[in-house]
């Protein structure tokens, strides 16, 4: 078992759903953190059903092979939560660290005072935090549900968005 895993445990139950479209916990939560959106690095926002995940790692490679310090945030985790969160650095960038990432869910619970919010909502929060307090040159952020208004729809420095269809791709959010 992981360190961080009693805290996302605990995150799991500040909201009695999954999936709750807003951006008003987000951004409170944000807010009380010190607005660590507006430290973030460009942004390339990555936005669709399908092909997600692919689209990153190849503009991932691209400006890593230009010399580019490159963040990444993507979900679902195959294994390990820490799989979302990868801080960029010279030569190639690492997944976040246990210590690191267990202190920053702890800041955002913190700072969350057990208000509702849904554990995407947290956990995209404390991604922005590692993000602010360590330097890249861009920082490439994935979002599903064809980019309706959830937490990584937050920054407001986004610098290019891309948007992927495909000829499955749902024509209704799930849930709704």
């Amino acid at each position: 078992m992981d360190q961080h895993d009693a805290i996302l445990s605990r995150l799991l139950t500040l909201h009695p759903k999954r999936i709750d479209l807003s951006l008003g916990r987000t951004e409170r939560l944000l807010a009380a953190l010190g607005r660590p959106e507006l430290r973030l690095p460009p942004i390339i926002h990555v936005a669709g059903t399908n092909g997600k995940g692919s689209t990153i790692a190849f503009l991932r490679a691209m400006l890593e092979a230009a010399g580019k310090r490159v963040h990444v945030y993507t979900s679902p985790h195959l294994l390990r939560f820490n799989e979302r969160i990868r801080l960029g650095a010279e030569g190639g960038g690492t997944l976040v660290d246990d210590e690191r990432l267990k202190t920053a869910l702890e800041r955002c619970e913190q700072a969350n005072a057990g208000q509702p919010i849904t554990f995407f909502e947290i956990t995209t929060a404390a991604a922005f935090l590692l993000f602010a307090e360590a330097p890249a040159d861009w920082l490439l952020l994935e979002t599903g549900l064809g980019g309706a208004p959830s937490s990584p729809r937050s920054p407001s420095t986004i610098w290019s968005s891309l948007a992927i269809r495909s000829k499955r791709s749902p024509m209704r959010r799930p849930g709704s």
